[in-house]
């Protein structure tokens, strides 16, 4: 069987899209829900890193990855992603800052755009989960606490031993 290669045709997401359905209102209806979202794509462009619901931020979060993905695939010149670009992005200097800040960044990346983490909920306060959805390389500092120079993990631990015994090794050369 002759078959073409469809993979080429469309943009693969880096991220993993929830199979079950969402339960997202809006008092306007479908077109207040995607009115709400595209706000969130836009602020998500224009500060690359906000606070929002974790289910509006996972929804958001898919959009988001597209629109940059087309970005990077096809182009300004692109009639169709240009068209893409003009209704996720209300504001629109950001069509700009999409095709010349952000596709540079992100031309030459193998992992996802954007990045999600759980944010903890005030207690006693709004019951649904927070979240940050920010996108990577942004000039904020880091979410997540450098783990780099923990002297109990593992690889810590064996590179102290590993220099001991070479200190050992150098003073009984230099004893003998």
């Amino acid at each position: 069987m002759n078959q073409a290669d469809v993979t080429k045709l469309m943009s693969q997401l880096r991220i993993a899209v929830r199979p079950n359905k969402r339960n997202l209102k809006n008092a306007d209806g479908p077109e207040g829900r995607l009115l709400k979202l595209r706000k969130t794509v836009t602020a998500l462009v224009k500060h690359e890193r906000i606070e929002l619901f974790y289910n509006r931020a996972d929804e958001a979060r898919g959009y988001a990855e597209l629109l940059i993905s087309n970005a990077i695939r096809h182009g300004d010149r692109h009639t169709a992603t240009m068209e893409l670009a003009d209704y996720w992005l209300l504001e629109k200097q950001l069509v700009h800052k999409l095709f010349k800040v952000l596709v540079p960044r992100y031309e030459n990346y193998n992992v996802s755009y954007t990045r999600m983490y759980k944010a903890p909920r005030d207690y006693p306060g709004i019951y649904y989960r927070q979240s940050v959805l920010e996108l990577r390389g942004n000039p904020y500092p880091l979410l997540t606490a450098d783990q780099s120079q923990n002297r109990n993990l593992l690889h810590n631990v064996l590179l102290d031993e590993a220099r001991k015994e070479f200190r050992r090794q150098k003073l009984s050369k230099l004893v003998n």
